[in-house]
């Protein structure tokens, strides 16, 4: 849609030199009379709060959603494929009367002024349609709008706010007057599409207490009991021109101080203008637990802060690591939702990765209700694809970042497909079919011999991320930092394999079978250059049968039956994880299809360093960047979770039948009944809700089984077989 489309004829506006630029407040006046409905359409770039009467209509939001705004930003030597913003809308009525009436804006920094790719200057518009018997009048912005300073006089969105009340008045009422305030001034109008969406906003989800625990004569430390996003809402009650400081952390140290080690230079200062405040940030929020608060003010609650993703399933049995497991990834990924987008961390980066969004994509779309957010999320991705050579941005909406041309632009293939799996609507694959056929001949003209070898130039070339630093004495190799054994090459063939795979399945979904045969051949190509290179017939291993390498070559059909006897009797030698995020996954998988439970639930309740009960035992409440949390710059890291799609596909059972979608026919086949005395959860499918609830009982097992109305199911165990009806079914079973 065009600009006219939503704002008829409103002009974008802007301050002028003379008024300082970060931050604005845009005021206008408008009449009404004998109104049925007010509805407001609004952009303040890059964040805005809109205030009607003095009521803000969007508090604890971060609006617009993050997108590629518009033309000016886009790669180097790349031509993104599109260029959107989404049009937030109101309905204004309660907020409005008849008589006179005013609308103050509160806008700037955001996503649109982010230094890592900044936009332009900040700047709004708007226009109120008043509709009534006889007919609808449109107020709108131009520059007979008045603008004024705000009290946001420092910003740097991925670490801190600065505020000062010195001098500011309220200027978001009616009764301000802004007689003195001047005029603002057109801007450029944006070039890109307007468009609106239905994918869930950030909004104030609960406001939770916080305990002191340090007290020093200059500062008091507080604990909201969780690592969580958001931010503090403080009274302040100081001198005029004092200034007060509030540190962030997500960690703090023995004596109760705040960890300096993950503070990530976060910050939030205010300058007292000497009356009693309630004051919080209004453009940013911060990734913490703890925060240090020095000056004169004390904090009334914390507001979590995130996107209104509800969770649709549920999990519980008597092992306390997978319980820590399902809650924990479920509350780490909904911090890392913010603006319309999942993101990597939030607070250092907050970037959509493609890596980490297509890892988890599963897992997400099994747990929680994400479907919007991901559909939205996956425009961002076609839309900062490269038009001219079809490569896939690390991260969409687009921001300079690192990755690779595998386990990243491989999103543009798997989200789709997860999408159209958990939900049944084909049409998300027909539409970015093309994208992905594009993203496959970026990767051939970046090959040598069959194996996907670089990247675009200049940019990182990874293959797996977040390797462990540990020792392999017994083949003469160490990794250390952020370093994987595991080449880059074979990393990224195998994610290109792994996407033609899908793009066959995809292909016979959409009535495109005439591509099948040139998907096939490629497939038998790049099968063939990876075991060329990487195999090693004298021990039937790829790559030393390290960091998960078998778990790569086996997934796609190479090697033979030794490569993956090989893969198990390591991890049943080694006992814990030695992988990055994607072996991680793969591994965990592979061991659960290829019915080697016991080991797989053994790696996930690893009672050491290299697992989840480590960071469960050390109190952590989300995951972290790496198994070694000293390593960890950021301990709010979804990676790490993908195997939460499993307690749901393999320990409960719940398995969509082969070429089926959207949940209409299921296998429940639960895997590992042996080890737990219990076990329940439930997803809230398409369908309906899908729920397995057992209990083992002296060698016997209970089982309490809901199917939806409209969907087929039958009950596999051993040689059992069982249909289930729709509805309630009880039955037991030997063990």
């Amino acid at each position: 849609m065009t600009q006219e489309f939503y704002f008829k004829n409103a002009k974008w506006v802007g301050a002028s030199e003379r008024v300082p630029t970060t931050f604005s407040v845009l005021r206008g006046r408008f009449e009404l009379e004998a109104f049925e409905k007010v509805s407001l359409n609004i952009l303040g770039l890059g964040f805005f709060k809109c205030y009607i009467n003095g009521k803000c209509i969007n508090p604890d939001t971060f609006l617009p959603l993050s997108s590629d705004f518009e033309a000016g930003c886009d790669p180097v030597d790349e031509v993104i494929s599109a260029h959107r913003i989404y049009v937030p809308q109101f309905d204004i009525t309660p907020f409005v009367k008849n008589g006179k009436n005013t609308i103050a804006i509160h806008y700037g920094g955001g996503w649109y002024t982010f230094k890592n790719r900044c936009f332009g200057l900040p700047k709004a518009i708007y226009c109120i349609s008043a509709e009534s018997k006889t007919g609808t009048v449109d107020f709108v912005s131009d520059e007979t709008c008045k603008i004024g300073k705000s009290y946001v006089v420092d910003y740097l969105f991925n670490m801190g706010e600065h505020q000062d009340y010195t001098g500011f008045e309220d200027c978001f009422g009616e009764a301000f007057d802004d007689s003195n305030w001047e005029n603002a001034v057109l801007t450029e109008e944006l070039i890109t599409e307007y468009c609106t969406t239905d994918c869930p906003t950030d909004k104030l989800i609960e406001e939770k207490p916080v305990k002191v625990i340090r007290t020093t004569e200059n500062s008091v430390v507080y604990d909201c009991g969780e690592n969580t996003t958001g931010y503090p809402v403080l009274e302040i009650n100081a001198p005029k021109g004092e200034r007060i400081i509030v540190n962030f952390s997500e960690e703090c140290l023995p004596d109760g101080s705040i960890d300096p080690e993950h503070i990530q230079d976060q910050q939030f200062t205010v300058v007292s203008d000497g009356q009693l405040r309630l004051v919080q940030t209004e453009f940013t929020w911060y990734g913490f637990r703890y925060f240090e608060v020095i000056g004169n003010a004390v904090p009334k609650c914390v507001k979590v802060i995130y996107a209104d993703v509800p969770v649709n399933s549920t999990f519980d049995c008597d092992n306390e690591t997978l319980n820590w497991i399902y809650k924990t990834f479920i509350h780490t990924m909904l911090c890392n939702m913010h603006t319309g987008h999942p993101s990597d961390c939030p607070h250092l980066e907050r970037r959509g990765y493609t890596g980490d969004g297509q890892l988890t994509c599963h897992a997400v779309l099994t747990i929680l209700d994400a479907r919007k957010l991901y559909e939205k999320w996956m425009q961002d991705i076609g839309d900062c694809q490269d038009e001219l050579s079809g490569h896939i941005q690390y991260t969409a909406p687009y921001i300079h970042s690192g990755g690779g041309p595998g386990g990243w632009g491989s999103a543009i293939v798997e989200v789709p497909l997860q999408l159209y799996k958990h939900y049944g609507d084909k049409e998300i694959l027909s539409k970015y079919y093309h994208n992905m056929r594009r993203y496959i001949d970026y990767l051939e003209a970046h090959s040598d011999y069959g194996l996907v070898t670089s990247d675009k130039e200049g940019n990182w070339c990874l293959g797996d991320w977040c390797g462990p630093n540990i020792l392999y004495p017994d083949r003469d190799i160490t990794s250390h930092n952020q370093q994987v054994v595991l080449p880059a090459s074979m990393v990224n063939t195998y994610f290109m394999v792994k996407s033609l795979e899908k793009m066959c399945d995809i292909a016979k979904i959409i009535g495109k079978e005439e591509d099948i045969a040139e998907y096939e051949e490629k497939i038998r190509y790049r099968k063939g250059a990876i075991t060329a290179a990487y195999f090693n017939a004298f021990d039937d291993n790829f790559i030393m049968n390290v960091q998960g390498a078998n778990s790569f070559a086996v997934d796609i059909g190479l090697g033979n039956e030794n490569t993956y006897k090989n893969m198990v009797s390591y991890y049943k030698k080694l006992g814990f994880y030695d992988t990055g995020i994607f072996a991680t996954d793969i591994v965990t998988r592979l061991l659960f299809q290829k019915g080697d439970t016991d080991l797989a639930i053994d790696l996930l309740t690893h009672d050491g360093d290299q697992g989840f009960e480590h960071w469960r035992k050390n109190g952590a409440t989300t995951f972290h960047e790496y198994w070694d949390s000293n390593r960890s710059r950021s301990h709010s890291h979804p990676m790490f979770g993908a195997p939460v799609a499993y307690l749901f596909e393999y320990l409960l059972g719940i398995k969509q039948e082969k070429e089926t979608a959207g949940y209409k026919s299921l296998i429940i086949e639960p895997q590992g009944i042996n080890r737990f005395g219990r076990m329940s959860g439930s997803i809230e499918t398409v369908q309906g809700v899908v729920a397995v609830n057992y209990k083992n009982n002296n060698g016997k097992v209970d089982f309490e089984i809901t199917i939806p109305e409209s969907t087929r199911a039958v009950f596999r165990y051993k040689n059992k077989e069982i249909a289930l009806a729709q509805g309630e079914n009880n039955f037991t079973i030997d063990l």
